[in-house]
């Protein structure tokens, strides 16, 4: 080999874990196929927050009802948040309708990890968001449940495309890409539909006389303002892979995996003899 000749080799760091106000999380789907447990746990190891809410379905009853799928990668995401609440992060677990079940144990409070249906979080600059999941302001889950449940079949097998795609995706070296999220984004009754939720969850919040709210519940993450009010949609870790990360001065950031991995491609330096 000539002395000449440059060598390129990846620098491999281990990265800190960033220190931040306040995570917010949704719809998980613990108990489901299509949960991306494994890239949850990596996410929450990346950051160190001084409060975590999960914003509903967390946990899917619904399918855990028809059988039992829990992989020890479930698991590591319950211990994971359960490590955190000992270590002193305040853990709020804002009920969603596919944890509907956990509603009953409403304002239970175990250590640092609280139960509600809803909470209202001030940010650091003074900010006063409704926090909740967001059910409440679909009324096809509201009152008509057999659609719900129809709509979940189709959905389903959308995500089984996706956890599919991207199997072969990793495979051969692509980062992650949702399916599901494109083609919700191209079909225009679902386009309507997420307009329709995020007007009324808005209309609730100027009526309480809040600054904004944030949700989940409709897979679609989202920072936006409808009229007056600050939308912020946390998405979900079963197609978007995504979170809302509240920073020191209040800022608030819209956390998507598919944008971080493409930040953190490993770079190449030169190595000289």
């Amino acid at each position: 080999m000539s002395s000449e000749q440059r060598i390129e080799m990846p620098v491999r760091t281990t990265p800190r874990k960033q220190r931040v106000r306040t995570l917010w999380i949704s719809d998980v789907h613990l108990g489901t196929r299509d949960c991306q447990a494994e890239r949850l746990a990596t996410f929450l190891k990346q950051y160190h927050a001084d409060r975590i809410y999960l914003v509903g379905d967390i946990i899917d009853g619904w399918k855990l009802r028809g059988g039992i799928y829990w992989p020890q990668a479930h698991t590591n995401v319950i211990r994971r948040l359960l490590t955190l609440s000992k270590r002193g992060c305040q853990v709020i677990y804002v009920t969603g309708n596919h944890d509907e079940f956990l509603r009953r144990y409403s304002k239970l409070i175990l250590g640092n990890i609280q139960l509600v249906d809803e909470a209202v979080h001030e940010t650091a600059d003074g900010r006063r968001l409704l926090v909740i999941h967001g059910d409440q302001f679909d009324v096809i889950t509201r009152y008509h449940r057999w659609l719900a449940f129809l709509g979940d079949s189709a959905y389903e097998f959308t995500l089984t495309l996706n956890r599919w795609l991207n199997h072969w995706r990793e495979r051969y070296g692509y980062g992650y890409w949702s399916l599901s999220a494109y083609l919700k984004h191209k079909v225009k009754t679902a386009v309507n539909f997420i307009s329709d939720f995020e007007e009324a969850i808005a209309h609730e919040c100027s009526r309480r006389g809040l600054d904004g709210v944030v949700c989940g519940h409709i897979h679609h993450a989202e920072i936006r303002r409808v009229g007056a009010v600050e939308y912020l949609n946390c998405g979900d870790w079963v197609e978007s892979c995504s979170a809302l990360i509240e920073h020191w001065d209040g800022q608030i950031e819209l956390y998507r995996l598919a944008e971080a991995q493409a930040r953190q491609a490993v770079p190449l330096v030169e190595v000289l003899p």
